[in-house]
């Protein structure tokens, strides 16, 4: 007897269909209920709900609306219980007339369903919570992950991450945050700050702080899922579009980041066939939108500027292929519209590989040595640039100091290597 594949596995079936349906079940029951953390407990009832029930009566034709129908019910159980809050069962008993009838297909909830995502995304960046705090949460609510993969995401003990998502939902309610989308400046606030927690957790996925892994690629493939989400909730945000461009062209690149061995492979050394060319394609699509945006006079920022660099290396077939120059200008574009040390040390890098490497040490240079703090990226960039110009022996002693500076394992033996490299290089030249 063959094997049961994922499709037909009930409890596989349970855990797709929640990770992709948590976020809309999520946001409107928070929208019934106005209380976050209540939505996600109904939402989790419905989640064990369809555990206990799906391997014995089989995976329902639609598991959305199953799941959201089971939640309503248990929200109405609980509201009547609640003799305090007795008037919210008529407005939930309402909502379950109005909407379940209509949920086996679903399409006549879609905009207010995915209304009730982008909500959700919005709250989950609340200006009152930490950016850590908001990016657990995002994982959590919208992201549907449980809080031990998110607590080995970002490498804490279950415990921590646990009590850091609790605190963010009683600080949520204590703000009396509500769930509705912000308008005006203020929307364009929470949507940057939205935007740069999906960014954080990518760059987390894609290039890991702290740990022994180079990468961790749920990370980075939940990030990308998001932006996409983000992207198709506001199609007339070029800097969502282009965030989603940004994702998608860099993380095509992650199955050329380590070789056979696991062993980190640097950009201009990777095999460009290993490129992922659907992610590729959807990130240039994107991209080309947020430019037909720009052309329309919509304004455009750092992830468009960004996802334009990118997009140069995902259209260069060869690394010598690289349109360097072009990616020298967007860098001194991107200065000037999103100024700040990271953007001046990539700018070092792509003046030193457009000009030679003393363009790039120059940039650098004019950088104030304390701008990142204890950060292993100046010192290795500058190692980097000290080496195409020859200076081996200076290269060695910068890429020591980035091996010293840096908590990833991995990162640790790439700049310990390229250290080692110029030191016997150095040694051969005298």
């Amino acid at each position: 007897m063959p094997a049961q594949t994922p499709l037909d596995d009930p409890n596989e079936a349970v855990f797709a269909a929640w990770r992709a349906e948590s976020a809309r079940l999520v946001g409107a029951l928070t929208r019934m209920t106005r209380d976050v953390e209540l939505a996600e407990d109904l939402a989790q009832d419905a989640l064990v709900a369809a555990l206990e029930q799906w391997p014995t009566t089989g995976v329902p034709d639609n598991p959305a609306a199953w799941l959201m129908t089971i939640a309503k019910r248990r929200g109405i159980d609980h509201f009547r219980r609640a003799d305090n809050l007795r008037h919210k069962v008529a407005e939930l008993e309402h909502a379950r007339a109005g909407e379940e009838e209509k949920m086996p297909d679903l399409d006549s909830q879609v905009d207010h369903i995915e209304d009730d995502v982008l909500r959700l995304i919005f709250l989950s960046c609340h200006p009152s919570l930490t950016p850590e705090s908001r990016a657990a949460l995002t994982l959590r609510l919208v992201g549907g992950l449980t809080t031990p993969e998110i607590a080995r995401g970002f490498l804490a003990t279950e415990s921590t991450m646990g009590q850091r998502i609790s605190r963010a939902k009683r600080t949520l309610a204590a703000a009396h945050a509500e769930f509705e989308l912000p308008t005006g400046r203020e929307r364009t606030k929470r949507l940057d700050d939205v935007m740069a927690v999906i960014y954080l957790i990518f760059n987390e996925g894609y290039a890991a702080t702290v740990g022994e892994d180079w990468m961790r690629p749920d990370l980075a493939l939940e990030a990308m899922r998001l932006a996409r989400m983000l992207a198709a909730l506001a199609p007339d945000e070029p800097e969502a579009l282009g965030l989603q461009a940004l994702l998608e062209l860099q993380g095509s690149r992650m199955g050329a980041r380590l070789d056979e061995h696991g062993v980190p492979v640097l950009l201009e050394a990777q095999d460009r066939t290993r490129w992922d060319q659907l992610l590729i394609r959807r990130g240039l699509a994107a991209l080309q939108a947020a430019e037909d945006l720009a052309a329309r006079g919509k304004p455009v920022g750092k992830y468009f500027l960004q996802a334009s660099i990118a997009a140069q290396h995902a259209r260069a077939d060869r690394a010598e292929d690289t349109n360097w120059r072009r990616i020298a200008v967007l860098y001194d574009v991107l200065a000037g519209a999103a100024p700040g040390p990271v953007v001046e040390v990539n700018r070092a890098v792509a003046h030193g590989r457009a000009f030679g490497p003393d363009a790039g040490l120059a940039v650098l240079d004019a950088l104030d040595a304390d701008a990142l703090g204890d950060s292993p990226l100046v010192p290795s960039v500058h190692g980097d640039l000290l080496e195409r110009s020859g200076s081996h022996a200076l290269a060695s002693e910068a890429f020591t100091e980035a091996a010293r500076r840096t908590r990833n394992e991995g990162e640790r033996a790439v700049l310990q290597r390229r250290a080692d490299l110029n030191r016997e290089r150095a040694s051969g030249a005298t």
